[in-house]
């Protein structure tokens, strides 16, 4: 018998495809649901992601089929018919997305096939199957973008050498997904190399189409973006690299060492780029020293975070700021092999203590984990207290690290207690920014 997740970390499936759907550049998602599903789901990711807003066209303004009873009985597809054809007329875009929900789906509703009806008009419309449970909402970014590689993207027998497409990061989920783009951007420019983003700052729908001439596909993650990858490896013959998110010095280091080494660029061109970098990074972050010495900013380093996020984030804090590692827990990793796999990553680590890893998709268990990780003090005499501690998370963490005394910066989705414009963490700079936002935490009440 299945059971519920404790204060869930992402969205059902439908969720995630009208996230993604809403964060490339003038498409319009077409959701084909029950009412109510559209407004929800997007409604979720534009307040929970640092108020990222509804863009061009989501939230309320998300067309849908609303499908009732009737269309349950009968079968929805006319009524999906109806709804492509006045949203068309009604709402200008580039490219039509038709995603579908629970209900439709059960029934059996062919919304590809009423899809490929409008195959000859001025518009493309592509569709989807992303019922709820399908899976969480990594699961529909991943069918659109599928989608889009397979169907609508064009081969190129003829690839740029020094271009790249780039997967793993989510709109929404990852609340700096936009930041972190461009930081990651940037970089690669920097080295001759051209970024396909598809949610980055000038893209639009005809540049991504053209996305097949890309050389490799980078994916920012070890689980989510590979199935797309895969499929521009075999439809469009470009292969993949997965990668960690490069946040701060030592993540960015591996980033630009694997990417130059994959692109054949050369080692001495990698090298200068990392001394003038690092250079920048260095004239700021040791303006924190004086601080960080003087009242000893050094934590006890805890991390609750999404796959993507847990481990950079705790290399960061480990091996680039000097904090001591404690505890890492992830919410979205549930197979044992998996698990087994992402643990060797902390391996990495040149901090000498290594942090309890893990794995739990009920978020609102981490006071538990905390508790069974640190003894609890009975009294003693002489007690080493996980004090002082730093808790990075989500909102939801907010709470647990109150009940522990620890500070706390809201980093990995949901994030309703910052907004969030076009901060990132990736990169050298990126790193920067964390610093300032963390040290920052600690000497607010000063």
């Amino acid at each position: 018998m299945g059971t519920f997740i404790e204060r869930a970390k992402s969205t059902c499936a439908l969720g995630g495809a009208i996230v993604t759907i809403a964060s490339l550049p003038r498409a319009i998602p077409i959701v084909h649901a029950s009412g109510g599903c559209a407004t929800m789901l997007s409604g979720t990711y534009n307040q929970a992601s640092g108020y990222r807003g509804s863009g061009y066209c989501s939230g309320q303004m998300t067309p849908t089929s609303n499908v009732v009873e009737k269309d349950i009985v009968f079968g929805g597809e006319e009524r999906l018919e109806e709804q492509i054809t006045h949203t068309i007329k009604v709402i200008d875009g580039d490219l039509y997305f038709v995603v579908t929900g629970c209900q439709v789906e059960i029934i059996g509703d062919d919304v590809v096939g009423v899809a490929k009806r409008f195959k000859d008009g001025k518009y493309p419309v592509l569709a989807a199957n992303t019922p709820g449970f399908l899976g969480n909402g990594f699961k529909g970014y991943e069918v659109v973008l599928s989608a889009l590689a397979a169907e609508f993207i064009e081969p190129k027998a003829v690839k740029a050498e020094k271009t790249v497409n780039i997967l793993g990061i989510m709109p929404g989920q990852d609340v700096f997904y936009r930041g972190n783009i461009r930081g990651i951007q940037r970089l690669l420019k920097k080295l001759g190399i051209k970024a396909n983003t598809f949610f980055g700052d000038g893209e639009t729908i005809e540049k991504i189409k053209n996305y097949g001439d890309a050389a490799l596909t980078i994916v920012f993650s070890e689980k989510y973006g590979i199935d797309t990858a895969k499929v521009f490896e075999e439809k469009h013959n470009i292969p993949y690299v997965t990668i960690d998110l490069p946040v701060g010095e030592t993540r960015t280091d591996a980033f630009l060492h694997k990417i130059g080494e994959r692109l054949g660029i050369e080692p001495a061109i990698v090298e200068a780029l990392m001394a003038e970098e690092k250079q920048y990074y260095y004239s700021y972050i040791e303006r924190f020293l004086d601080i960080y010495g003087d009242i000893d900013l050094q934590r006890y380093a805890i991390v609750s975070a999404d796959s993507n996020y847990a481990f950079p984030l705790i290399s960061y804090l480990a091996d680039d700021l000097g904090w001591v590692p404690q505890l890492v827990v992830i919410n979205d990793v549930e197979d044992e092999f998996s698990q087994k796999k992402y643990e060797k990553k902390f391996e990495q680590l040149s901090s000498e203590t290594k942090p309890k890893v893990v794995f739990e998709q009920h978020a609102g268990q981490l006071l538990n984990h905390i508790r069974q990780n640190w003894k609890p003090n009975k009294n003693d005499k002489y007690y080493d207290a996980l004090s002082p501690a730093f808790l990075v998370g989500s909102s939801l963490e907010a709470s647990t690290a109150q009940k522990i005394g620890a500070s706390f910066l809201p980093v990995s989705f949901p994030v309703t207690n910052r907004a969030i414009l076009d901060r990132g963490y990736t990169g050298y700079r990126g790193g920067l920014t964390l610093a300032e936002d963390l040290i920052s935490v600690l000497v607010s009440n000063r």
